[in-house]
């Protein structure tokens, strides 16, 4: 924040504080009193500091100067230069001496401390007692300093930097003519500045054109080692098209020495190349590039060379065309390539043409063949059909067949089971006589061998069953539920329950894990 001046700080000038003011004396002139002595000791002073500031190159060892010679002048040993920072828009301090020396990199804007104050006020400021100033640093580091001054390094144009002198004993003073000095002293260590600030800056231009120098010789080295050591024939022309550089690939393609071609217009143009060549040219000269421009040159004896040009204008320092470079690449053996391969081309596509024919009558003979094929394969898919179809009802007879088959022999032993089986037992219980009974046994016997046939695939057990468990056991085989079973037979569910009991025990599945309908259906098997 800007602070305004206060009471006790008193911006001041190069004039004295009674109106007079203080004209230097001749060396044999004589000033009158201490104040006379002090004074001719002051521009002595100066005039030493101002031979030894300005053989003074480096600038911090400027600065280091400044604030010692500074310090000697007005008697005392506390003392700082700030700098201005633009781009920051602060003030630096650079170097310090005695109570300052541990205050180096300190930034005050304009308008705060000493240093902000001398900055905007831009005239030297006097403050009798700095520990007690309202417009002092919020710094306890700086408590202990007294009477101090700040003096402007002011240009032209702005001020530069402050000079600031301070005292830490109570009792010591900066007066008016410790101002006077001071101001003088800062406008010869601001000329002492500028010297150093224009050393340096033509020292680092120096460096820099030499760097670019160095560059411009190293780039010079890399693009003539480039352009020695190209395979392509490259010519360098003036803006009159006389020949500047050639590169060995170029005498050794045309066969001409560089001596011969320097300083020279080179004449290796066939008559008949002239007007594509002047166009190119013409093209050239209005700025356009030239890349890949196929033509043809005439190397030593006469020999005609096929070549392909790129060429572009160059420059000077002043922006204004110099000359053209031209590399040329001796596409000759490209040429002879290209006519062998369009030659071999011609008579590929002769024999391709060949080879069609004879593929197109290749490809009808098959297409004829495939149809055949085709026709044939539709023929056997509806024999095979129609085979499928026959298949299939003889697969349905032979198994309705089986079932007619099974239902037969079902049949026949139930019915010989129910119908036959019964009166026998009932004849052979009845008081028979002996030919009766052996007619009986006969009649078993021969009742045996009729039904022997129908029961070669069931088990004995099977014939144990009664002839309700029997209608049971063929409507499980057939995958009927007990619910469908009862209906069929006309019996309760509890009632079909029950003979599928009987029927597991009978077939000694009792507590077993088989399931019966499988177990009946193998013996069908």
């Amino acid at each position: 924040m800007t602070q305004p001046p206060m009471d006790n700080t008193r911006p001041l000038t190069a004039r004295r504080t009674d109106g007079e003011t203080p004209r230097a004396r001749g060396p044999g002139q004589a000033d009158a009193g201490p104040a006379g002595q002090r004074h001719n000791a002051s521009l002595q002073a100066l005039h030493e500091t101002a031979l030894g500031l300005l053989d003074k190159i480096d600038k911090k060892e400027l600065l280091e100067t400044i604030i010692e010679r500074a310090a000697v002048l007005t008697g005392t040993e506390h003392g700082y230069i700030y700098l201005l920072e633009p781009e920051r828009q602060v003030m630096q301090m650079r170097v310090g001496k005695g109570f300052f020396s541990g205050q180096l990199g300190r930034s005050v804007r304009m308008g705060e401390g000493m240093g902000g104050c001398v900055w905007q006020a831009e005239v030297p400021v006097l403050v009798p007692d700095y520990s007690s100033w309202p417009g002092r640093l919020d710094d306890s580091s700086l408590d202990g300093l007294r009477c101090i001054v700040g003096i402007p390094l002011k240009s032209d144009r702005q001020v530069q930097g402050v000079i600031g002198l301070a005292h830490v004993e109570p009792r010591k003073r900066f007066d008016q003519e410790d101002v006077v000095v001071l101001e003088r002293f800062a406008a010869l260590a601001l000329l002492a500045l500028e010297k150093a600030g224009l050393y340096s800056e033509v020292t680092r231009e120096l460096a820099e054109r030499k760097k670019a120098e160095a560059r411009i010789r190293e780039s010079e080295q890399r693009y003539l080692s480039f352009l020695e050591s190209s395979p392509d024939p490259i010519v360098v022309y003036d803006m009159m098209g006389e020949a500047t550089y050639v590169n060995p690939a170029f005498e050794q393609t045309f066969g001409f020495s560089r001596h011969e071609l320097l300083g020279k217009q080179i004449d290796f143009v066939p008559p008949e190349c002239w007007p594509e060549t002047k166009a190119a040219i013409d093209r050239m000269l209005s700025g356009r590039k030239i890349t890949m421009f196929e033509t043809r040159r005439l190397a030593r004896g006469g020999q005609v060379l096929d070549v392909q040009i790129s060429s572009t204008l160059f420059q000077d320092q002043n922006g204004r065309p110099a000359g053209n470079i031209v590399t040329l690449r001796d596409i000759s053996a490209r040429k002879r390539a290209e006519e062998a391969l369009q030659q071999y081309h011609g008579q590929l596509e002769e024999l391709v043409q060949e080879r069609t024919a004879e593929l197109a009558d290749t490809n009808r003979r098959l297409k004829q063949q495939i149809d055949e094929r085709k026709r044939a394969e539709a023929a056997m898919r509806a024999q095979s059909n129609h085979l499928e179809e026959v298949n299939t009802a003889l697969r349905v007879l032979l198994k309705k067949r089986e079932e007619d088959k099974r239902e037969v022999q079902e049949n026949v032993l139930s019915n010989v089971k129910e119908l036959v089986s019964p009166y026998l037992a009932r004849l052979k219980r009845g008081r028979l006589e002996p030919h009766q009974a052996t007619l009986v046994e006969i009649l078993q016997s021969n009742l045996d061998n009729i039904i022997s046939p129908f029961i070669s695939k069931i088990s004995s057990r099977y014939l144990n069953f009664t002839p309700a468990e029997i209608r049971v056991a063929n409507l499980i085989k057939e995958g009927k539920t007990n619910k469908e079973i009862a209906e069929f037979l006309l019996i309760s569910k509890n009632t079909v329950l029950f003979h599928r009991h009987h029927i597991r025990t009978k077939l000694g599945l009792r507590n077993k894990k088989i399931n019966l309908r499988s177990h009946l259906l193998s013996y069908d098997e």
